[in-house]
């Protein structure tokens, strides 16, 4: 073993031997003291030799480079003027990975970088504190989205991301070679899911990668993401929009906790409830602001931020939209065709999730795949499980790397995908 025990447990076992491990975040010859600043995952470690206290064999090998991967064995000590009040006074280390070039990314941010630098050096940069604290709560929003699907009895499963036909029905989507065939990488996990509902799994939840090949280039859009589905039988849209609140609240209310966005230096506060507008009501408390929008038209950014000025609110649902800017597979209205039952999840001025009950009647959907000028046939898989017996069934999903960009406080999506996929960058 390289370490006994994390830096932030070094508290812990004062007066004890320990044997810690981690980057040389910062280095001090001031003769005969020498210090070493050493970070992991948790936090920093002072390490201190004096001449005379340690071998001098020690001594003389102490001299680091910034970001030297060093591992310390040694006494933990009480120091009040050290970070966290604890120092490790070494009796044998190890230089485990030497730096050897200039660092093109600064981990102490003494020196800023740009985004696209940092991302071209993603693996340097993630010694930030920034990026550290980013990634720490979007595990913790992913964990939280498992937990309480999970308590609310859905199951968890993990469908295909390489299907044969694209699964909202758009000309957008990655082609690959598979095999003699065509297939495609999924842009969701949308007829797979449907699919185990039909299976008689009932409630079902996933946490998936999907791949969108629109040429955006935004700060809110990405080629690859992590969708947080579920899907529903036996249900409408209006159950699932109470399952998608009870999950997103568990969520917000539990990272608004964290210690690291203290780091961020952000913060924010939990509604107590999420409200509901209808797109037609949404679209005439435009019109009645004199802002232009017709109906049937989607929400433009700026008449996204015009609705967010009127109604004053964190959170809300826009439900029952016109049929035809939704999937194929969007329920219609009982009473009016023209309106789906479909909904999203706007937050802080940005959709986080959408959703819908879906059509389970299979001459429904066939009639609904003609109206958007796609084939049947290439459907009929999906199709024909509706003629064995399916349920009424609804679902939805939450972009992963939104709901972080907004609860970490981020102005741009790339900051908060490991390794993040656009138009221009495959690389690293």
């Amino acid at each position: 073993m390289f370490r006994t025990h994390y830096i932030s447990e070094a508290k812990k076992v004062v007066g004890e031997k320990a044997e810690i491990a981690g980057w040389v975040h910062e280095f001090r010859n001031i003769g005969k003291v020498r210090f070493v600043l050493l970070r992991d995952i948790t936090g920093i470690i002072q390490v201190t030799v004096k001449k005379g206290l340690v071998p001098d064999e020690i001594l003389n090998g102490f001299e680091f480079n910034r970001e030297d991967v060093v591992s310390f064995k040694g006494t933990i000590k009480s120091n009040k003027i050290a970070p966290d009040g604890v120092e490790l006074i070494p009796e044998g280390m190890e230089l485990l990975g030497k730096v050897d070039k200039k660092l093109p990314v600064d981990p102490s941010d003494v020196v800023p970088a740009e985004l696209d630098t940092r991302l071209d050096y993603r693996y340097i940069d993630l010694r930030r504190k920034v990026p550290t604290a980013i990634f720490k709560i979007k595990s913790e929003i992913a964990r939280l989205f498992r937990e309480k699907a999970a308590g609310l009895g859905f199951i968890e499963i993990h469908p295909t991301t390489i299907v044969g036909a694209a699964t909202e029905g758009g000309a957008d989507v990655f082609e690959i070679v598979y095999f003699e065939q065509k297939a495609y990488l999924a842009q969701s996990p949308q007829l797979y899911k449907q699919l185990a509902v039909v299976g008689g799994f009932d409630r079902v939840f996933m946490t998936v990668p999907v791949f969108r090949a629109e040429k955006h280039a935004t700060t809110t859009h990405l080629n690859e993401i992590t969708q947080m589905d579920i899907e529903m039988g036996f249900a409408d849209h209006m159950d699932v929009m109470k399952i998608l609140e009870k999950i997103f609240l568990h969520i917000l209310k539990n990272v608004s906790k964290m210690e690291e966005l203290k780091v961020l230096e952000y913060e924010f506060e939990v509604p107590k409830k999420i409200s509901m507008h209808t797109y037609t009501e949404c679209v005439d408390m435009l019109q009645k602001h004199n802002f232009k929008m017709e109906w049937g038209e989607d929400f433009s950014k700026e008449a996204e931020k015009k609705l967010d000025s009127i109604l004053e609110e964190d959170a809300y649902f826009i439900y029952d939209w016109p049929t035809k800017t939704r999937a194929f597979y969007s329920m219609p209205s009982e009473n009016n065709e023209e309106i789906c039952h479909a909904f999203d999840l706007i937050y802080k001025g940005l959709e986080i999730s959408s959703g819908a009950q879906r059509i389970h009647i299979p001459e429904l959907i066939e009639s609904q795949i003609k109206k958007r000028g796609m084939n049947p046939a290439d459907f009929k898989f999906y199709i024909d499980a509706f003629r064995v017996g399916a349920p009424p069934h609804a679902g939805w999903s939450i972009g992963l790397e939104r709901i972080t960009q907004k609860l970490t406080n981020q102005q741009n999506i790339r900051e908060t995908m490991l390794f993040p996929r656009d138009r221009t960058r495959i690389h690293p």
